[in-house]
């Protein structure tokens, strides 16, 4: 069997990469804009070598001559010795550096004529511009990290809300990394088992089978589990759309800068004075919430109000979580019991049944319809209980407690490919045991576990992985 921690490319393709890996590559890494300091780095064989030539040191110093993990006052210089800018240069000698190789990374003044300057400079010198991705890249094929480490990274850079961070920091600590590589080895001592069933079983008599059993059944719970909680922790990576439903004038818009803080919504007496969708994101418990308040539902003839109704029907099928408000001073009309009857036998697990306007008199027959809070927007009251429900249905949401990793959509459908591939095999561990076949199969499905840490992976797929990312990294 091949080793699994040696990453499983042809040997054109590994020339290829090794070819790659000769230039010395050079980009940005802060972002473009206003702000003190810039930081330009250079990665590859030829690192220093590069730097030096662009390079002027006091006392004629040479950056080639010094240690590394060392810092330099300097200056940037053109063709001509004449000084660009004035710099620190930080010295990084491989093998300990971010991507394997010798790096030099200069930080200047965050000008972007002075920063296109030092590029410029840079090629000149022999470097070239780095692709997306490529320094992050380049850590990953020399195996200073694993691929869920480096897409770990991009999600903490894009990171939408600190529980996401708080998620991707641990991934790119080698978490998620552990777990996989902890299947791994379940998977490995299933074929060993296997193996060692084909070759013990005609001379001795023994076979494994049941070891081979309990150990499949034990990873296929664990891929389960962690599968089932994928659109739980969409919740937490991108956020909880939250939309305000209900007809007009029930006090949607009041109620929607209430919840936000803010007055983002026009208000007024006049029924349908929202004719679109009004959003507003507010962080809160470390996520993000997306609010949206949209057009009254009722009956209308006007083609500018219709077409903010449907948007509203369109938002109701987006959300999340939906607070269907309800005006609790007034009586229903036939065509509000009917939409409202429609829209909780459609949507019933995800909605909020919230009386508003509750400072007014409660005589109003509501038809039923039972509230899950009382409030007024008018007057501030009960928004603080609404706020409570809304924390209960998020946690729902985001299965509090149960989320151990976030998970991208290669890694899910990897996953997936994998637990069909085991549930494939389940059923050939039955008598008579083909032994040969099922080892046949175990190697197939640890070809697909080993691609989501990129242990077996192809530099297509490398690629493809890395155009997310940001050119600095």
């Amino acid at each position: 069997m091949k080793n699994l921690n040696k990453y499983q490319m042809s040997d054109t393709t590994q020339n290829n990469i090794h070819a790659i890996h000769e230039q010395t590559i050079v980009a940005q890494c802060t972002p473009q804009g206003p702000g003190a300091i810039a930081l330009i780095r250079l990665s590859g064989v030829d690192a220093v070598v590069v730097a030096d030539r662009l390079t002027k040191l006091p006392g004629s110093k040479k950056l080639l001559e010094q240690k590394s993990h060392t810092i330099h006052y300097g200056y940037v210089v053109d063709a001509y010795g004449q000084h660009i800018d004035q710099v620190l240069f930080l010295l990084m000698r491989a093998p300990h550096t971010f991507t394997g190789q010798d790096v030099v990374e200069i930080t200047g003044h965050n000008n972007q004529f002075l920063i296109e300057a030092i590029i410029d400079r840079a090629l000149q010198c022999g470097a070239r511009l780095a692709t997306n991705g490529e320094f992050t890249q380049r850590a990953v094929e020399l195996g200073k990290m694993d691929l869920v480490q480096a897409e770990a990274m991009n999600d903490l850079i894009h990171a939408q809300t600190a529980e996401s961070l708080k998620y991707s920091l641990s991934q790119l600590e080698g978490t998620f990394s552990a777990w996989i590589s902890s299947i791994e080895e379940s998977v490995v001592e299933m074929l060993a088992f296997c193996e060692g069933s084909f070759e013990f079983l005609d001379e001795e008599g023994i076979e494994f089978i049941d070891d081979i059993k309990i150990k499949m059944a034990a990873v296929i719970a664990k891929i389960e589990s962690l599968l089932k909680t994928y659109s739980k922790q969409q919740y937490i990576k991108e956020g909880v759309r939250i939309s305000l439903v209900g007809s007009v004038n029930v006090g949607k818009s009041s109620l929607f800068n209430c919840l936000i803080n803010k007055k983002r919504s026009i208000v007024t007496e006049i029924a349908g004075t929202t004719r679109d969708i009004v959003e507003s994101g507010v962080y809160k418990n470390s996520g993000f919430l997306t609010f949206v308040d949209t057009a009254g539902i009722r009956q209308t003839d006007d083609r500018i109000e219709k077409e903010g109704i449907d948007r509203s029907l369109q938002e109701v099928e987006q959300a999340d979580i939906i607070l269907l408000v309800l005006d609790g001073s007034v009586e229903l009309s036939p065509m509000q019991v009917a939409e409202y009857r429609m829209l909780l036998q459609k949507y019933g697990s995800k909605i909020i049944v919230v009386y508003n306007k509750m400072d007014l008199a409660k005589s109003a027959d509501l038809q039923g319809f039972v509230p899950d809070v009382q409030v007024s927007a008018k007057e501030n009251i009960n928004i603080d209980k609404l706020h409570e429900i809304l924390d209960k249905k998020m946690n729902g949401l985001k299965g509090a407690g149960q989320i151990t990793c976030l998970l991208n959509q290669r890694q899910y459908t990897l996953l997936s490919v994998f637990l069909q591939q085991l549930h494939a095999i389940v059923p050939m561990l039955q008598h008579p045991i083909d032994y040969e076949l099922i080892s046949y199969r175990i190697k197939e499905s640890l070809q697909s576990l080993s691609q989501v840490s990129g242990r077996s992976v192809s530099e297509t797929v490398l690629n493809q992985v890395f155009k997310s990312f940001c050119v600095g990294k």
